[in-house]
């Protein structure tokens, strides 16, 4: 049984009640709220996870005040990521334990980091009460006022007026959110309240092991992006939510503050399928029906994973908020559930007849086991159709087997190494081919984006290494570390619940040059626009990622030396793409990202932002009706007519396999 401590009222939060009467009140009295305290087994297990950490970790650290202070900062983040729960007294009040959590977290003394926790659901709790106490009256969207969207970088509010300013501007802008898609006040109310009730009831649902694994991430974080706390509850959770990614629509989800967010998507299921989708999403509505889409912000992962699953080949219509700017207009996406099939997540191919030539398209979703013999099988098939080129298609690719990134390399290499693997003593070990053998060894390019990661990097950097293949796209994501999996938990324990599990960063990965991939990634050959700089995702976005450094090279034979061919082969993708109406687009929506990326702000005016969306509309129904006509289709007259069938062409795979022609034809 999981104790939640002794549920005391909460006085700060009842003077808070009694003080108001709630038009709306919430749903969960403040004295529900738990104020939780260290179970028996988390003080071993805070020991456990220090000396782990301080012994085994690749990245050697002292555990001293200064790194405290770094602990410090990653919690308050947690507890309080959008500075909108504490004000400055109450970051100044627990400025006492920012030099102490190393002393505590060796002792295994838990009391600081669970008053800090317990701190952060009463402020929650008196919040959302609030947002609920401000439904009553209808709103006005006339005004001149922004919403501050993204608060990560600034100051916490100076006081309680503040702080309530903040939250007036939230529930407005919650409520514009509405109003945009025609709701009228009474419906507002009652979505707005449901949502904030629902949000104060999951924090009626937190337990110790909550606050735990706050904490203890926090100290792992605070070491490097990769290392992490599972909790027992969680541990079962993601377990079940991995075997659950293979039916329903097929993408991993996690719950991040009031939204469940995409994780990742599941190679050959619906939502990949779909390209509507991407990871970071935020799923903010579930429907049976398109018009019957129930809001789900502040709902509990598992009840959004119960709405969305269904028979397959029944629809789902989920609304979506692209990426983390609230401010995006959300969008309605369709999906019809499915069983995801092992097929469906395998390597494919298939031919584009590009520049008078045959060129053979493999997608590589992920590295699973046995995918070189999948791939030298796609392989045998191209040949048979007489291509004179071949593009890897890397995108969105996250990794996976190790080996097979190896075994895929020797594909096309005689024999040689692929990969330099160093531990945390300094121990070098080397992955290779070493079978003599060759399955395609013409012209070739490997397509990337700021997605493909860990194991595609080896492979993308192992044939730009030995000058086997031209990398086309974007900068690769910098996942160039290998982690373990370990349980804190011992056969001769007797406590009554388990401990979790951790997971650290034990090596590095180097290329045969020399150079790690860790950090910087791959940069392609040939770059293709994007608007977002490789210094802006990925693994270098993390402040303490795992710098890039370099060991010996190993000695290795290149198969051949592209670098004469890059001058022309760039010349020639550049005049393409400057007439090409689908990189015209391209280039328009990158001029729109970097006019808005660093906008933190939202207009509350509902004319203005009505405005704002009829000219998006209007923007997306010509770029639609272009692509129709160039598709030799009948034009439409809104966005809702679209031919459900319809795709645009893919152009960054075009385009790659545009320039495999080109070096075909320089290659002779």
């Amino acid at each position: 049984m999981i104790s939640h401590g002794i549920r005391l009222s909460l006085v700060a939060a009842g003077m808070l009640v009694a003080g108001v009467a709630w038009a709306v009140p919430p749903a969960i009295e403040a004295d529900a709220i738990p104020v939780l305290a260290p179970e028996s087994q988390h003080a071993a297990a805070s020991k456990r996870i220090t000396a782990l950490f301080t012994r085994s970790h690749y990245k050697q650290f002292m555990l001293d005040d200064a790194f405290s202070q770094a602990i410090f900062d990653r919690y308050i983040e947690s507890l309080d990521y959008g500075r909108n729960i504490f004000t400055q007294q109450d970051i100044r009040r627990f400025e006492r334990y920012r030099d102490r959590f190393d002393d505590l977290l060796r002792a295994g003394r838990l009391d600081a980091a669970f008053d800090m926790f317990n701190d952060s659901l009463r402020h929650r709790y008196e919040r959302l009460s609030y947002a609920l106490s401000l439904l009553d009256t209808p709103m006005t969207f006339d005004g001149d006022e922004d919403y501050q969207f993204d608060r990560t970088e600034a100051d916490w509010p100076a006081d309680q007026r503040e702080l309530d300013e903040l939250w007036r501007k939230r529930v407005k802008f919650d409520a514009l959110s509405l109003a945009l898609a025609d709701k009228d006040w009474s419906e507002i109310k009652d979505t707005l309240t449901k949502r904030y009730n629902n949000a104060i009831k999951r924090l009626a649902q937190s337990e110790s092991e909550d606050a735990f694994q706050s904490f203890a991430n926090a100290f792992a974080r605070a070491i490097e992006p990769h290392t992490s706390y599972l909790s027992p509850r969680n541990a079962e959770r993601f377990e079940t939510e991995m075997n659950l990614s293979l039916e329903g629509i097929g993408a991993v989800l996690q719950a991040e503050d009031d939204y469940t967010v995409i994780r990742s998507l599941v190679p050959g299921g619906p939502a990949a399928k779909s390209s509507e989708l991407q990871p970071d999403d935020r799923i903010i509505g579930v429907g049976q029906a398109v018009d019957k889409i129930t809001d789900v912000i502040g709902w509990r992962l598992d009840e959004v994973v119960d709405l969305i699953k269904g028979p397959k080949g029944t629809k789902v219509w989920l609304q979506i908020q692209r990426g983390q700017a609230v401010a995006n207009t959300p969008r309605i996406v369709e999906l019809t559930r499915d069983t995801v099939r092992l097929e469906d997540r395998a390597a494919s191919g298939k031919v584009l007849e590009v520049n008078d030539r045959r060129i053979g398209v493999i997608e590589i979703p992920s590295f699973y086991v046995n995918l070189s013999v999948d791939v030298a099988r796609e392989i045998d098939k191209l040949k048979q159709q007489k291509v004179q080129g071949l593009v890897i298609d890397l995108r969105a690719n996250g990794g996976g087997a190790l080996t097979e990134a190896s075994a895929l390399t020797g594909l096309f290499i005689d024999s040689g190494p692929v990969v330099q693997i160093r531990d945390g003593l300094g121990r070098i070990s080397v992955n290779g081919d070493d079978d003599d053998r060759t399955s395609y060894d013409g012209p070739m390019a490997v397509l990337v984006d700021r997605y493909s990661a860990s194991a595609s990097e080896i492979f993308a950097a192992a044939m730009k290494d030995y000058g086997r293949a031209v990398i086309l796209g974007e900068n690769t994501f910098g996942k160039g570390t290998v982690q373990q999996h370990r349980s804190l938990s011992r056969i001769y324990d007797l406590y009554e619940n388990p401990m979790g599990f951790v997971q650290f960063t034990i090596a590095k990965f180097y290329r045969i040059n020399g150079g790690s991939t860790q950090n910087r990634g791959v940069s392609p050959d040939i770059p293709f626009p994007t608007a977002v700089a490789a210094e802006e995702t990925g693994e270098s976005l993390e402040k303490n990622a795992l710098p890039w450094d370099q060991i010996e090279s190993l000695d290795f034979a290149h198969v051949q030396d592209l670098s004469p061919f890059l001058g022309q082969l760039r010349q020639r993708h550049q005049a393409r793409i400057e007439q090409d109406p689908e990189f015209a687009y391209v280039f328009e929506d990158i001029r729109e990202y970097l006019k808005l990326k660093d906008k933190d702000s939202v207009s509350l005016n509902l004319a203005e932002r009505k405005a704002e969306l009829t000219e998006q509309d209007a923007k997306s129904l010509a770029r639609l009706n272009d692509r129709l006509r160039r598709a030799n289709l009948d034009p439409v007259q809104t966005l809702d007519e679209a031919p459900k069938d319809f795709e645009p062409e893919d152009s960054y795979l075009l385009e790659a396999a545009r320039i495999t022609a080109d070096l075909a034809d320089m290659l002779g």
